[in-house]
């Protein structure tokens, strides 16, 4: 992670701003792959693997996620990450443009990128790539895996993040004016997780060691692999790496 607060160009440090429902409420598309009860777990699984991932990013030098969640803040907090209550409380786009307030209130000159909080396979090397392309515009967004949606938007310094997350984000994304990075070999930024077909996609990059760690317990066979070692009818998902690497 920068501390060094570089900015300017393909230098530039970039403050990440990742938005997290309350557990009770996120990731309600999951409920049939994890199960409600479940459900809060990983979610708050995604966010960790996330941040963790993104904090290890030589490109970013902080990272506040914006929240209500007790839990889900503390948690967060103690991976060292910087917690923005949501204030406006008015949705995804609101909590965003509030947390790249927030940043900049105390960095002015902050380059800003809004994250999504469910991507668990994310890799920092590959998240460096994205941020790198993403220097050389005004605001750049990255498509997710779909082509339909967004996991990152980007806005360098002095540029506001002007958000347009929702369905189908990607067309308001380029309608906005922002740049679409296009570079190859960043899976794990674009997979982020709304349904069990996606949780498999994103097990089969390798998750990071929260998620590897609730993955088991899917319900309907979401995870499937070889028995673990440590006890009989427990699922190892097919792939698992050390977030960071």
């Amino acid at each position: 992670m920068r501390r060094d607060g570089t900015e300017g160009g393909a230098e530039a440090a970039w403050s990440l701003v990742v938005p997290l429902k309350p557990l009770v409420r996120a990731k309600s598309r999951l409920s049939g792959a994890a199960g409600e009860e479940f459900r809060p777990r990983l979610a708050l699984a995604f966010a960790l693997d996330t941040v963790t991932a993104a904090l290890a990013c030589k490109d970013v030098r902080d990272v506040a996620v914006v929240t209500d969640d007790r839990t889900a803040g503390e948690r967060l907090a103690a991976l060292g990450a910087r917690i923005v209550p949501d204030t406006p409380a008015r949705g995804l786009n609101a909590a965003l443009v509030h947390g790249a307030h927030a940043v900049r209130a105390r960095r002015p000159d902050a380059a800003v990128a809004a994250l999504n909080a469910d991507l668990p396979a994310l890799r920092p090397a590959e998240l460096e790539l994205v941020l790198h392309s993403a220097a050389q515009f005004p605001r750049a967004f990255l498509a997710d895996a779909a082509d339909i949606g967004t996991t990152l938007l980007t806005a360098t310094s002095g540029v506001e993040l002007e958000p347009a997350f929702g369905s189908a984000s990607r067309a308001r994304h380029l309608a906005s004016g922002a740049h679409e990075i296009t570079a190859p070999g960043v899976p794990s930024v674009r997979r982020d997780v709304d349904t069990g077909e996606d949780l498999l996609a994103a097990l089969a990059l390798g998750v990071g060691p929260h998620t590897a760690l609730q993955a088991p317990h899917l319900a309907g066979g979401a995870a499937t692999g070889a028995l673990a070692p440590d006890g009989p009818q427990r699922l190892l998902p097919p792939q698992v790496r050390v977030s960071g690497a």
